[in-house]
């Protein structure tokens, strides 16, 4: 009962920093920053898929809910760790590019 509170938890608090994320990434001016609030915000979603998928798999036990699952689990987890990635790698050059724009 206590991991499925924590799996909610998770839950909601990826969802709301994914649309923190995409609402800072539609006000941002500068190409650069806009990618990388995009790629923050994408892996803030991975974690909610992710999230998601252990949780649905804590609750329903079936062998298709197992599959299914499995599925988020691996969708997230490839979401996370690639947008990761391209959020590491614009976050190099955020700082730069404000330095040259103003």
């Amino acid at each position: 009962m206590i991991l499925n509170g924590i799996l909610v938890l998770g839950i909601i608090v990826s969802f709301v920093w994914y649309f923190y994320f995409k609402t800072k990434q539609l006000r941002a001016t500068l190409p650069i920053r806009k990618k990388w609030y995009t790629a923050k915000a994408s892996v803030c979603l991975g974690a909610f898929i992710l999230f998601f998928g252990f949780n649905f798999m804590l609750i329903y036990q079936s062998t298709l809910t197992y599959v299914v699952s499995i599925i988020f689990v691996l969708i997230g987890g490839y979401f996370m760790y690639h947008h990761y990635k391209a959020a590491k790698h614009y976050g190099q050059f955020v700082q730069e590019e404000l330095s040259l724009n103003q």
